[in-house]
């Protein structure tokens, strides 16, 4: 089992736990993700990881509890176990000097952008990172994303913190001012992503977008995190999590991840054990 050393809420209903885990904070690398379950009669969640740390063996994971399974997560703090956990999976972000790097965070996405930004920032190139929310509770991390960026943009959608708009108002911005943008990484909420990668695509800006949050099993086995990419079928999880934003079939991943909505909501409602409940 691994032990909950550190635990804090960021805002109502997203919380960060740091857990021991000595052997994944070693060989994790930036993009990848657990598995978790948090009792022998819970679901297997994935999780991105947001950071970690070698030498003391913890990776930090960042949740928003939306669900009955990080719901229960939510409930437990320092001292307390996680039934099982398993990684780094997934394949890891392609790292190198590029140049200018334009991480758009929104939401609970800011934390799976920050040890890309990081590791971006590290290999030399100039990393900007626009991070958005509908309010400003749900600005997470925004610390830990400045000292792993050289600029950092916010915005909210109502206006109360930074500048109000979206993310796709600050990228367009940057874009309008003649910045030469060499990537753009992507992550957050499927729409956000989507418009992001249909705005990049006209100014034909190479864009990366992560589709964590349709992963469900993270082996690829049930198959529910299928999405088409150039016309063919991925897995995100273990194809991915990460594809060319440009060439994703938004549409088709947004209605497949309201398939199971009612479902959802029934596991909620009875404690079911049948695993239908994503995130």
């Amino acid at each position: 089992m691994n032990k909950i050393i550190e635990k804090e809420f960021l805002s109502p209903h997203v919380f960060r736990m740091r857990v021991e885990a000595p052997e994944i904070s070693r060989k994790r690398k930036a993009g990848q993700f657990i598995i978790l379950r948090v009792s022998d009669a819970g679901e297997r969640i994935p999780l991105t990881i947001a950071d970690a740390d070698p030498e003391a063996g913890w990776i930090e994971l960042v949740v928003q509890a939306v669900g009955k399974t990080t719901k229960d997560l939510s409930q437990l703090g320092p001292g307390d176990a996680l039934h099982d956990l398993a990684g780094p999976l997934g394949r890891p972000t392609h790292i190198e000097k590029r140049g200018t790097i334009v991480m758009v965070g929104g939401g609970i996405g800011i934390a799976p952008s920050h040890p890309i930004a990081q590791a971006m920032k590290a290999a030399g190139n100039h990393v900007i990172s626009i991070l958005g929310g509908r309010t400003k509770d749900l600005i997470i991390m925004e610390d830990r994303m400045r000292a792993a960026s050289d600029e950092v943009i916010i915005v909210t959608d109502d206006g109360s913190y930074g500048s109000k708009g979206l993310v796709t108002d600050a990228l367009q911005k940057l874009i309008d001012e003649g910045r030469k943008i060499d990537e753009v990484i992507a992550i957050g909420p499927p729409v956000m992503m989507k418009f992001v990668s249909l705005l990049t695509k006209k100014y034909d800006i190479p864009t990366l977008v992560s589709l964590n949050t349709i992963m469900i099993d993270g082996t690829g086995m049930c198959g529910g995190c299928r999405v088409s990419v150039g016309g063919e079928s991925k897995f995100v999880c273990v194809d991915g999590p990460e594809f060319d934003g440009h060439l994703v079939n938004f549409d088709e991943m947004m209605q497949r991840l309201s398939m199971y909505g009612d479902m959802e909501k029934e596991s909620e409602k009875h404690a079911c054990r049948i695993g239908l409940d994503r995130k």
